[in-house]
């Protein structure tokens, strides 16, 4: 059997964060140390309530530690317009497992944890990458302690945010460009495989009935305005964790990426030089797309896993 991985998820629940959530709770080839809370698809008050909620409805007892409340410089934005207002629309959780929140910051916990095996970890972001920038810049010498960064982030071309950005980059382009140029194995898996990691009617009714997980989940898609599900509901998160586990099912490439923090109409893009026409060493691992029928597979068989 393939080794189990340490992996740190920093996060914004977020009904994709949800589903992410699961399918790595319940993996055996993942060993969640931490998780870590960002401001992103709401505000971290709410998210990290929505991440305590689900730990309390699966019953399990990984440390939580609250994060940053805002971006690095610039003014919090937010994707309740998504998500719904508490981030988590559609079901009635059980009360917050607050006993598993932590008294220290999350960039505090982080490094703790980094630092207390000789086992690299891995971190995985699937919100604003604000708590992992500063990870970086407060602790560098964490550096060498992580075994990649696996960042849900990003786009190879036009955005679902700005023009050309995409949410958890526009969300806080300065962060997004320290991590990006820390020169630590990053993979962006970005919004382009999130669009075709697609889960529709079939899915869903699939799952309705298959765990209490899956009738959650179920409950939470109805209020979940990232598709639709008669199109596809667009399973972003989900990706980053499905890569973790399954990357055959990605195509990727190497790439140096850069992130525009000065363009006033193009702040957070991704500048994913596929070609080499910035004469640049590559910095990151690009998945540039995925097999849409094995991620149904995988996400049937993740959900399958939970309890």
């Amino acid at each position: 059997m393939k080794k189990t991985r340490r992996i740190i998820i920093d996060t914004d629940p977020g009904i994709d964060d949800a589903v992410a959530i699961a399918a790595a709770l319940f993996d055996e080839r993942l060993n969640i140390k931490l998780f870590t809370t960002v401001s992103g698809n709401v505000s971290v008050d709410k998210v990290t309530k929505n991440l305590l909620k689900l730990l309390a409805f699966w019953n399990k007892d990984v440390p939580v530690a609250i994060g940053s409340d805002r971006p690095l410089l610039r003014e919090a934005i937010n994707a309740s317009d998504i998500h719904g207002s508490t981030g988590m629309d559609g079901y009635d959780f059980p009360e917050a497992k607050y006993d598993v929140l932590t008294k220290n910051h999350a960039v505090i916990e982080m490094y703790k944890v980094l630092m207390e095996s000789k086992e690299k970890t891995t971190i995985v972001g699937i919100g604003p990458l604000t708590n992992i920038a500063l990870l970086l810049r407060v602790y560098p010498e964490a550096v060498e302690k992580i075994e990649e960064l696996v960042i849900m982030g990003g786009s190879l071309g036009r955005g679902n945010y700005g023009v050309l950005s995409e949410f958890n980059i526009a969300a806080d382009p300065e962060a997004a460009k320290i991590v990006f140029e820390s020169h630590i194995p990053l993979t962006m898996v970005g919004m382009d495989v999130g669009e075709k990691a697609l889960i529709s009617t079939k899915e869903q009714k699939q799952i309705q009935k298959m765990n209490k997980t899956g009738n959650m989940i179920d409950h939470l898609f109805r209020n979940y305005r990232g598709g639709s599900l008669e199109t596809g509901l667009k399973m972003y998160d989900g990706c980053a964790i499905s890569y973790l586990l399954e990357p055959e099912m990605f195509e990727l490439k190497e790439a140096y990426v850069a992130i525009e923090t000065q363009g006033t109409l193009t702040a957070g893009a991704t500048l994913v030089d596929l070609e080499g026409y910035l004469g640049k060493e590559t910095n990151c691992r690009v998945c540039v797309t995925i097999n849409t029928q094995e991620f149904r597979r995988w996400f049937l068989e993740a959900i399958g896993k939970c309890d």
